[in-house]
């Protein structure tokens, strides 16, 4: 019995001594500077998003925050680099809908999203929407919708590339409302609206962001935004679930956030957390997002893995439905 009890006793000092050095880390966190790892190149609104948090933060947390741009293959050059990084808080990752998207449509990944990053918390969400030429027959959802039940195949929907969240957002969008329309990819989002405006197409789903220049200039007329609640800055557009039927619980509104690789202490989880969500609830912070058709919106680490676990789920069933070939 004696020796159990003495087997015991070393075996907590061991166990231990062997959180002592995170223990330590987390006690101390940060003592040199973080960096944010973007998987997209600089000038974009992932890019900026990160920036723009990096700026704010480094004060409260008194070590600079850089960003480090690694665009390439889906997000998974930067994602690799993260996953492999040592797990101290030090280097992040700005994780997205997209890091969602690749996990469904890629075959393998050299990470899992879900199981090689510790979210830390959301920064923003930006919002999709369906828009017509301003000669458009459509001027409302509604009427958009009519025609494509009593007319089934014949409207065609533009969107980015097969694969990109606006492309599977218009396929959610299409088994959701139960429509047969045509969904027409195009090599980004300046080639989608010339086919628009020429007539070659009758609508286009896209990120509120690029859109916006043409809505402004009334060359494109928004018939809905795509997410639970109406844009900030399109506070008369009605949201897609505003329509009722079908689509009354329809949410397919894009975001950003931070990750950390797994196993990072969660002290320092929650401390970078709490210092992320301080920052988003300032007034010049929301601002400055919204300039860029951001929408700030902070989360606990729970809510943003939450966020992440449902948005593979959702795109992994989308792709799977519209038989889209794994990647």
């Amino acid at each position: 019995m004696q020796d159990k009890r003495t087997f015991l006793r070393a075996a907590g000092t061991v166990l231990l001594a062997s959180q002592l050095p995170r223990f330590a880390l987390a006690q101390n966190f940060p003592s040199k500077p973080i960096r944010i790892v973007v998987p997209n190149g600089p000038g974009g609104g992932a890019d900026l998003t990160a920036r723009i948090v990096a700026q704010k933060i480094s004060g409260p947390l008194g070590q600079n925050v850089i960003i480090e741009n690694k665009p390439g293959a889906g997000g998974v050059v930067a994602g690799q680099m993260v996953a492999r990084a040592e797990p101290d808080g030090y280097t992040l990752l700005l994780v997205s809908s997209g890091t969602a998207v690749s996990q469904a449509l890629f075959q393998s990944q050299p990470f899992d999203a879900l199981k090689d990053f510790a979210p830390v918390a959301t920064m923003a969400t930006f919002d999709l929407a369906i828009c017509v030429g301003q000669s458009s027959k459509f001027k409302t959802l509604a009427e958009l919708l009519a025609y494509a039940r009593a007319n089934p195949g014949k409207l065609n929907m533009g969107t980015p590339q097969v694969g990109t969240t606006q492309n599977l957002a218009a396929e959610l969008f299409k088994s959701t409302a139960g429509v047969d329309i045509q969904i027409v990819p195009f090599n980004g989002t300046p080639p989608a609206i010339t086919a628009l405006r020429g007539g070659q197409i009758d609508a286009v789903l896209d990120i509120v962001g690029p859109l916006m220049g043409q809505i402004a200039s009334k060359d494109l007329l928004p018939l809905a935004v795509l997410g639970a609640q109406r844009a900030p800055q399109l506070p008369a557009v009605p949201t897609a679930r505003e329509s009722g039927d079908k689509l009354a619980q329809f949410d397919a509104s894009s975001w950003n956030g931070l990750a950390a690789p797994a196993r990072t202490p969660p002290a320092v989880i929650e401390r970078l957390s709490r210092e992320v969500q301080a920052v988003l609830a300032q007034p010049d912070v929301q601002k400055q997002l919204l300039d860029l058709n951001l929408v700030a919106q902070g989360s606990t680490p729970e809510q943003l893995k939450q966020r992440l676990a449902q948005d593979i789920a959702r795109w992994s069933e989308v792709i799977e439905r519209a038989h889209i070939p794994k990647q």
